[in-house]
């Protein structure tokens, strides 16, 4: 536990409830290294759905999907989570859903489109919720000055759990490789590889973190689809007031659309235009978590001295530069170089990212706030993918056009960035002076 320093803790906050956070971004990066970046993504598309030029467009649709759910059920759920201080209940609920629906996926063999995209769906909409209301929890163990180290402990070691469960696939694929089976036969065993280790992993979280909230009423609720509107309607009407919040949406949807990009069809790219085969492509994206665990890391401790302003700020520039040189590069080693870039950006930009709205939102709507971020995320996650997918399909299957138009992304992040005034925003947060100021 020594890893963990309690200088950065909340008075209360105990080490092991800190590892046991950072315990669910171990447990759930599997499914997203695994499952959304390097075995199923390519799999569905060169197997699967046989290669079809439709078939990129289709698997971004079918993440686009799921990302539209969650955008219009995150702010419900975290202001109920909030009312009734359950975000360890809900939790855990996503986390058996994700878990699931990830096994269930070892069902979907060559042809069976509907059938994986339907479970796609489920099981990133499970991930996603649970992606929310984690994150909610960090404010409540972090010092606000410590904010971006304790969101870089969690990155980095989810960066580590993401290593474990390719790790672990890997080595059955070349197991299975070398007795002469082909992807239908093992792609199917990785999904219950990542299933289990998800599953084992996230037991550290719920013995060991508490629910510090408390109740805010005892009645009422937020249920129904309706309703689910309403309250994102009163959530973006209270959020409008924290104007530095507001901008650091508007910079995450657009900036994150670029990391979607390059989560959801990075093997996609790797195999299809640069020739990557799947175990070369599963070792680049192992090497991708090293290096994004130690950009975690790192920059979780320099964005408390440098600003998380300006910490996020470089990584955006980071994320340019990968894209260009992926455009530009036709070998595997130059693609190395983007992806070595790329892996140390990831870990940075999205525990920056974390950081800031834990810096910028209210304490007692944590959860809520949470919830807009999520939306924020999702907006992007819709944004990037499916227009890479339907670049890639309008142009006959033009990925180097589709991945340079991803630079603009993170250049329309970087400009939303400029206005955002993370002290201003802090004071707002805790009810100090003016909330327009």
């Amino acid at each position: 536990m020594a890893f963990f320093s309690s200088d950065a803790l909340n008075p209360g906050v105990r080490k092991r409830e800190v590892f046991g956070w950072a315990m669910f971004d171990f447990a759930n990066s599997g499914y997203t290294t695994v499952v959304i970046t390097a075995v199923f993504a390519a799999y569905f598309v060169g197997a699967v759905a046989g290669g079809a030029d439709w078939a990129t467009f289709v698997w971004t649709a079918a993440l686009s999907l799921s990302h539209l759910i969650v955008m219009f059920t995150i702010p419900a759920m975290g202001a109920w989570a909030d009312r009734h201080a359950a975000k360890k209940r809900l939790l855990l609920m996503t986390a058996l859903g994700c878990v699931l629906g990830t096994a269930a996926l070892a069902l979907v063999g060559p042809g069976a489109v509907v059938l994986g995209v339907v479970l796609i769906v489920i099981s990133n909409v499970f991930f996603a919720w649970g992606e929310s209301l984690v994150a909610a929890f960090l404010p409540e163990l972090a010092r606000p000055q410590a904010m971006g180290r304790v969101s870089g402990w969690g990155w980095s070691l989810g960066y580590v759990g993401g290593m474990l469960a390719l790790g672990m696939c890997l080595a059955y694929v070349l197991w299975a490789q070398a007795r002469g089976q082909n992807a239908a036969q093992f792609v199917p065993v990785t999904m219950l590889i990542t299933a289990g280790v998800f599953a084992a992993a996230s037991l550290f979280t719920f013995l060991l973190l508490r629910e510090r909230a408390q109740p805010l009423t005892q009645t009422g609720g937020v249920s129904g689809w309706r309703e689910s509107l309403r309250q994102l309607r009163r959530t973006f009407a209270q959020a409008r007031r924290y104007q530095d919040f507001m901008w650091l949406l508007a910079c995450v949807a657009a900036y994150q659309g670029g990391v979607a990009v390059a989560i959801t069809l990075a093997a996609i790219y790797a195999e299809q235009v640069i020739g990557f085969v799947q175990q070369e492509t599963m070792v680049l994206i192992f090497v991708l978590n090293i290096a994004a665990a130690l950009g975690a890391l790192a920059f979780g401790y320099w964005q408390d001295r440098l600003g998380h302003k300006l910490a996020l700020g470089i990584t955006l520039v980071g994320w340019v530069a990968t894209c260009i040189i992926a455009a530009l590069t036709t070998t595997k080693g130059g693609f190395w170089y983007a992806a070595a870039i790329a892996g140390v950006c990831m870990g940075s930009s999205q525990s920056s990212g974390r950081a800031m709205a834990g810096m910028l939102a209210p304490p007692a709507q944590l959860a809520e706030f949470f919830g807009l971020w999520t939306f924020a995320t999702r907006v992007a996650s819709i944004v990037g993918p499916l227009s890479y997918g339907a670049i890639t399909w309008m142009t006959g299957g033009n990925q180097r056009l589709a991945i340079g138009f991803t630079a603009v992304l993170f250049l329309i992040g970087l400009v939303l960035l400029i206005p955002v005034n993370v002290e201003r925003g802090r004071a707002a947060a805790l009810g100090e002076g003016s909330l327009a100021r």
